[in-house]
């Protein structure tokens, strides 16, 4: 179990101690352990402070505990077998409670209030500095936005006074803090940075991965998008620190979703450099990382432990490595085959490697059976289960030294790169035998007849045995013949946001009212990604190369009518596990409709036995507590730093 650090936040941004490692190999400015005002009345020091605002996404993105607070919980995934309590409380089935020092949620207050003292010091001094341009100063206000957007989703109402008034860069310590409203925040904080950012950022990014007009359209549009769903409030949620739902620039929740409607499309019509890749394959594909479709990721490399930040050999298991696609994988190195035709000489016949596919195996989070079955329901026209999943385990003891084929199920010979272990996209008409008697898996799988491969069922997935996260696996050009570096955190980018998300923003504004333009309506935009996902150039889990056009299916089975729930949905098929669903679920208020109950098989090998587990998620779980660390450090009455807290956690 990983310790928790909590953060003395507020404190830690006053005295402007910016601690982090170097970004990527493309933003080469020098990093700095202490930046003072001076240092930002100085063009490196605005450059440095412009590194610190990418660097500090891999605190966050990546950052698996607060991956975790994302997705466990929710309609797409529970906790795994090895899962401890940073992750089973965040279930909500019993397993614990959510609290102040449960949650770890605390992983982003740290990192975001840092970075917001970091952004304003730098907007406030760079006027200072001669030949700087709108377009430098616009990326931090970008970042200062960004993380004020991802805090008030998070935790409601949150401090914009660090110290020094109101967004205003600080160097005094504080022990005190006032918590503004919900609108406050929106209002003064989100929306005119990212309102400037939209006009000053350029078309083109500064550097490789850098901010850009369109991500600052496409995060304007969901904070707008956001923000009106809060305003309309349609189930009654508490919001915190108690204020009317009342906009205090006169706008009702309608004007706010056309207003992200019209940035959403507006996007979509001027992309810049961006556009959606061919096939939903190509855009999580780690060949093809950094793709035209990424409008902003949190950036590693495999070319230097410095620009990397972590060891290229062993991962911390802590930020900023990205380790979050660990949590998702099973133990899958403990299968085991046979190595002769008779009786059952034991071989670990699929290795842990460095590739995709396989990666460094946790099992602290586990898909729902739901999920599996209901969201990814068409697995045949959809090339989105396909690639999202690893659900074909193939042999690779040739990499680790052992010679020869093996014997799998049935005894039948198997070669290196043959299928040892497949997910059944459907239950056969025959019962899988899961007895492991003559056929000794070592994991529980099961035995149809005639087949070289264990195979398990969609209903049979179970919190140890379950579809890996292929989507986030690791992917390295240095394996050569061998496993790799499969204990590494991954040195692919962590994806946070997609020019994709436009068509879905556009789209549920639309279902909102949003009056809509001819062929954009939510129908046609959830279409545009709906026939790209009936698309494909590559089996993934056959491992062949499949050129089909399956586009016309997928438009034809799109309903009429688009309801948000289809939207959530939609949502799901597109981003499953990568970091999006709490939050959509919260802002729609469908977290208690959607996720309140799941089915998965038990933690022992060889349970195939699914059973139906309730959560218990009530209102005030909408917003998560703030972080034990944050209220001990703040010098207030008791009373004050109970009054600090959201409601429910106290």
């Amino acid at each position: 179990m990983m310790k928790q650090t909590y953060i003395k936040t507020l404190l830690r941004a006053t005295l402007v101690v910016i601690l982090f490692t170097g970004c990527s190999k493309i933003l080469e400015e020098q990093p700095r352990s202490i930046y003072t005002p001076d240092f930002f009345k100085t063009k490196s020091g605005l450059m440095g402070g412009l590194t610190e605002m990418y660097a500090h996404l891999r605190n966050i993105y990546g950052q698996a505990y607060y991956y975790n607070t994302c997705e466990t919980g929710t309609d797409e995934v529970t906790y795994g077998q090895s899962a401890d309590q940073n992750f089973k409380v965040m279930d909500l089935s019993g397993q614990g409670d959510i609290t102040s020092t449960t949650s770890r949620a605390d992983a982003i207050w740290g990192t975001t209030f840092t970075n917001i003292n970091t952004a304003s010091g730098i907007i406030e001094n760079a006027s200072s500095i001669p030949d700087v341009t709108n377009d430098l100063i616009a990326e931090a206000r970008l970042f200062r936005a960004f993380d004020y957007f991802l805090l008030v989703q998070t935790f409601g109402g949150v401090p914009l006074d660090l110290g020094a008034g109101e967004l205003k860069f600080n160097t005094n310590p504080v022990r005190e803090s006032v918590r503004n409203t919900v609108p406050e925040v929106y209002t003064k904080g989100i929306f005119p940075d990212f309102v400037t950012a939209v006009k000053d950022l350029p078309d083109n990014p500064r550097v490789t991965g850098g901010a850009t007009k369109t991500l600052a359209r496409l995060l304007l549009s969901k904070a707008y998008l956001t923000y009106g769903w809060w305003l309309q409030n349609p189930k009654n949620i508490p919001t915190y620190p108690a204020t009317d739902r009342n906009d205090p620039d006169g706008h009702n929740a309608q004007w706010y979703f056309q207003q992200a409607y019209d940035i959403a499309t507006t996007a979509i019509e001027n992309p810049g450099p961006f556009a959606l890749q061919p096939t939903f394959y190509d855009v999580n594909n780690g060949a093809n990382d950094r793709n035209s479709e990424i409008l902003l990721y949190a950036d590693h490399t495999e070319t230097s432990e410095y620009y990397n930040g972590g060891s290229l050999t062993s991962g911390s298991g802590g930020a900023p490595d990205n380790f979050a696609g660990w949590m998702m994988t099973w133990n899958y190195p403990n299968m085991t085959s046979s190595s002769t035709p008779t009786g059952w000489t034991a071989v670990n016949s699929v290795q842990r490697d460095a590739t995709q596919a396989l990666g460094r195996p946790w099992t602290r989070m586990a898909p729902t059976i739901g999920a599996i079955e209901n969201t990814f329901a068409d697995k045949s026209n959809d090339s989105r289960y396909d690639g999202t999943f690893t659900t074909v385990y193939r042999g690779n003891w040739d990499e680790a030294g052992i010679s020869g084929p093996l014997y799998n199920a049935n005894h039948l010979k198997i070669n290196p790169g043959d299928a040892v272990l497949t997910f059944l996209n459907e239950s056969p008409a025959t019962p899988i035998d899961y007895s492991n008697t003559t056929y000794k898996s070592n994991i529980g799988v099961g035995v149809l007849p005639g087949r070289a491969d264990y195979v398990v069922g969609p209903n049979d997935i179970s919190r140890i045995v379950y579809p890996g996260l292929w989507k986030l696996g690791p992917y390295r050009t240095d394996n050569g013949d061998g496993l790799g570096q499969p204990n590494a955190g991954s040195t692919r980018p962590f994806n946070i946001a997609k020019f994709s998300e436009l068509y879905f923003i556009a789209a549920e504004a639309a279902v909102k009212g949003a009056t809509t333009k001819a062929g954009n309506t939510a129908r046609d935009l959830i279409n545009v990604i709906r026939a790209r996902a009936g698309k494909w150039n590559w089996d993934n889990n056959g491992n062949v190369a499949k050129v089909e056009d399956r586009s016309a299916a997928m438009v034809g089975a799109t309903p009429t009518t688009i309801t948000i729930d289809y939207i959530l949905a939609e949502r799901s098929r597109e981003y499953y596990g990568e970091g999006y669903r709490w939050y959509d679920l919260i802002r729609t208020q469908e977290w208690g409709d959607l996720a309140s109950s799941y089915k998965i098989a038990g933690s022992n090998v060889g349970d195939h036995t699914a059973t139906v587990v309730t959560r218990n998620i009530q209102p005030y779980l909408y917003l998560r507590p703030i972080p034990q660390g944050e209220l001990d450090a703040l010098q207030m009455s008791t009373e004050a730093k109970a009054a600090y807290q959201n409601p429910g956690y106290e």
